[in-house]
């Protein structure tokens, strides 16, 4: 049996001040807080997701907001740069936006594709890149509006600290294709029209630390929980250590952390974000799972407040 992901469903990244973090990733960046809750593990801690309009796999980043903590560093082991599409002809817009909001960015080729590279306020790695796949997203906010909204993610660079052994993981394990190699990169592709672009750095660089601006983990998508399941024989018949399906509400997940140190997420597609508010209000109000919701007052009173502003 050979499996093959569709690529990217979300990634997850540490980062500061939850205030700070809205009013980049939706005022600047122009995406949707589709959902707050609280990380399922430690729930004195937010988990906030932005995505498209629909909250669709492939779109959506999500944060752990620590306020104060210790900064990180971005290394091998880690997802080194993530990278959004937007529509062809829109670059222009995004370098006078992030002027405007003095966000200091260059640009650079890879792959014959010209890159906006900028770092988000708390150190994140970003890339802005315009390609014709993926659909447009309808949502509206601020200057942002749908002919030039970022679709989703265009994929990510991958930092390993024993890059050969990554590279069989995502060829021979995820079933991505390696379509290229420049400088530096190798190339693999899924077959979705977003989130299906891996860049890995061919050269370790040292081993990164977990703190504020680096990513924690990257998650692949699985089609439904019966996909899940064979995703976890197959990855550990491949000699991976799984953890048991863990239920995120949104989605089910398993994880492993292949042999160059990254953490790999395989989530499933549904049942994505409406299902415990409407589609209309999603992201508006802290939603918090059926074994936290008995401690609401004490939750809500520990997490810093937050509004979604337009920064324009």
């Amino acid at each position: 049996m050979i499996k093959k992901t569709m690529g990217i469903h979300h990634i997850t990244a540490i980062v500061g001040h939850p205030q700070e973090n809205v009013d980049f990733y939706a005022g600047v960046l122009g995406l949707r807080l589709v959902k707050q809750t609280v990380n399922f593990d430690d729930p004195g801690t937010y988990h906030l997701y932005f995505g498209n309009e629909g909250g669709k796999p492939g779109t959506i980043i999500t944060f752990f907001p620590w306020a104060g903590a210790r900064q990180g560093k971005i290394g091998d082991g880690q997802v080194g740069v993530t990278s959004y599409v937007v529509p062809k002809g829109s670059l222009d817009f995004w370098k006078n936006r992030l002027e405007k909001f003095n966000v200091t960015y260059s640009e650079m080729n890879r792959f014959g594709e010209l890159y906006l590279v900028f770092d988000d306020p708390h150190g994140l790695h970003l890339e802005i890149v315009e390609r014709e796949d993926g659909e447009a997203n309808p949502w509206k906010f601020g200057d942002v509006t749908p002919d030039v909204a970022i679709k989703g993610f265009g994929g990510a660079t991958l930092l390993s600290s024993q890059p050969e052994k990554t590279a069989d993981a995502l060829e021979n394990v995820m079933g991505l294709e390696r379509i290229g190699t420049e400088g530096d990169f190798v190339r693999f592709r899924s077959s979705a029209d977003i989130g299906n672009i891996i860049d890995l750095k061919l050269t370790p660089m040292g081993r990164g630390q977990m703190g504020v601006g680096t990513v924690h983990h990257i998650a692949w998508r699985a089609i439904d929980d019966q996909d899940q399941l064979d995703w976890k024989k197959y990855v550990s018949a491949n000699g991976y250590g799984v953890t048991p399906v863990q239920d995120r509400n949104y989605f089910n997940a398993i994880y492993f952390r292949e042999h160059g140190e990254i953490l790999f997420e395989i989530a499933t597609d549904p049942p994505g974000f409406a299902h415990d508010e409407t589609h209309e209000t999603m992201g508006e109000n802290l939603m918090l799972p059926e074994q936290y919701e008995q401690h609401r007052g004490q939750i809500e009173q520990g997490l810093l407040p937050f509004h979604v502003r337009k920064l324009d």
